[in-house]
């Protein structure tokens, strides 16, 4: 009796991990936190990965990670950035920053568009179970801006 109990505990106390680890994984995709496609407005090819991360405060940024177009040149620079970024490689450029979370999204950061050099106030928030990354960068009020939709990574 007592091996069958045994046994019992042990199946049980396996199926809670296995719950608890996808519990854990589900929650997870629903943070922006991870490697992101971004997609280029005008010909709606992939653009770049972005990888987005948390800092101790859980304040995100994003870095871009790897050019995806077909004319990306691995040596480009943000000639057009007007702070310090200006002249400086895109790839690994920092691109989101101080980004908080409130509520369902993440607002009150930054995101930098390297193709004109313009730096935006940025809001965003996870769609489709994680999948996919809304990012909004606008001037002012949000209703002044544009979204981009971005499809995560595995």
């Amino acid at each position: 009796m007592n091996r069958v109990m045994g046994r019992a505990a042990r199946h049980v106390a396996l199926a809670s991990a296995l719950l608890c680890g996808a519990v854990a994984a589900h929650a997870q995709t629903d943070t922006p936190v991870g490697v992101w496609q971004t997609i280029d407005d005008h010909t709606g090819q992939p653009k770049a990965l972005v990888q987005i991360s948390a800092d101790a405060n859980g304040d995100l940024s994003g870095k871009v990670i790897k050019g995806l177009s077909a004319n990306d040149q691995p040596d480009r620079r943000c000639t057009a950035c007007t702070d310090s970024r200006k002249d400086q490689p895109i790839l690994g450029m920092t691109i989101i920053d101080s980004m908080k979370k409130t509520g369902e999204e993440y607002d009150g950061g930054h995101i930098l568009d390297p193709e004109n050099g313009k730096v935006y106030r940025c809001k965003m928030h996870t769609e489709d179970g994680g999948q996919k990354l809304v990012v909004r960068g606008y001037m002012g009020i949000s209703l002044l801006g544009r979204s981009q939709t971005w499809v995560r990574q595995q």
